[in-house]
């Protein structure tokens, strides 16, 4: 009976891979054979590097946590007052619509 040998997968964060790129600058080894040492693939340790080295994190799309901007009381100043919209871009996609009228 022939049996396949499955490659477990470890699921590493930033820190992890921190680590690991230093084993690998003080190893001496090819990307290859340190990837193959480690039971890494090289794609995920060329992906990691290259994040890493951007200044990225294990979360790119992570938004920071915004502070509360008071745009102030939207109310009309005579009845007849005209439409007002306010639109804000918040960026990555996101916006913001206030519309009165």
């Amino acid at each position: 009976m022939e049996t396949t040998a499955r490659r477990l997968r470890v699921k590493r964060g930033a820190e992890q891979w921190r680590v690991l790129l230093s084993r690998f600058d003080g190893s001496g080894l090819s990307v290859a054979e340190f990837c193959a040492r480690e039971g890494i693939s090289d794609t995920s340790f060329h992906r990691w590097r290259s994040r890493l080295q951007a200044g990225g994190s294990s979360k790119p799309d992570q938004a920071a946590p915004g502070a509360f901007l008071d745009a102030g009381v939207l109310r009309r100043e005579h009845p007849s007052a005209a439409r007002l919209e306010l639109t804000l871009d918040l960026g990555q996609g996101l916006q913001l619509s206030l519309v009165r009228g």
